[in-house]
């Protein structure tokens, strides 16, 4: 099979191969984020999220999401907890870590990003340094999610293709479903 010439570096994704090489990207490339604008590695949620660009990789990754993962009732659930969950060896002091819960999004002409996972910290923490942000401290690589339906502090650089996002664990559990109309599942 010829692969299709597309813009995205990890897109479209039309294998499983492919999907496992994607969430290994996207956690490395998470954790890089990371790194640059905390100086550490905040530990991780286990949720992964997936971002396709064409309608066509959508619909075969939500059938493979539908083999990884455990099924759900909820007609407004976003992350599903996978059946096994994928385990990322540590590599170059990038911790070990497991990822319990699978989003696939649908194509949005406005993000570029291959994908993206949640980071947290503990409540007071988060809130100190979320208020800090609002009162004018730079966090390189960090800015405050401008979104209503969620408390987050996303991570980005033009020259990495994937996000993350920071906030407590709470939030990281209240994304799981979806909150808004915002979230496009």
């Amino acid at each position: 099979m010829v692969k299709r010439k597309s813009w995205f570096s990890h897109s479209p994704i039309e294998t499983y191969d492919e999907l496992f090489e994607t969430i290994k990207h996207i956690h490395f490339e998470s954790h890089k984020l990371c790194k640059t604008s905390f100086g550490k590695y905040l530990d991780n949620s286990g949720n992964i999220g997936i971002f396709c660009h064409y309608d066509f990789e959508f619909n075969f990754l939500k059938q493979i999401q539908q083999e990884l993962v455990h099924p759900s009732e909820n007609s407004d659930q976003k992350y599903f907890e996978l059946k096994k969950p994928i385990l990322i060896e540590e590599q170059d002091g990038i911790p070990e870590t497991s990822y319990t819960h699978l989003y696939i999004r649908r194509p949005d002409p406005y993000r570029h990003q291959a994908g993206d996972i949640d980071f947290y910290l503990a409540q007071k923490e988060y809130k100190k340094l979320k208020q800090e942000m609002l009162q004018g401290k730079k966090v390189e690589g960090a800015r405050i999610f401008e979104r209503p339906d969620l408390d987050m502090i996303e991570l980005h650089n033009p020259d990495i293709d994937v996000l993350a996002y920071v906030s407590t664990e709470e939030m990281t559990d209240k994304v799981k479903v979806k909150l808004s109309e915002h979230t496009k599942l």
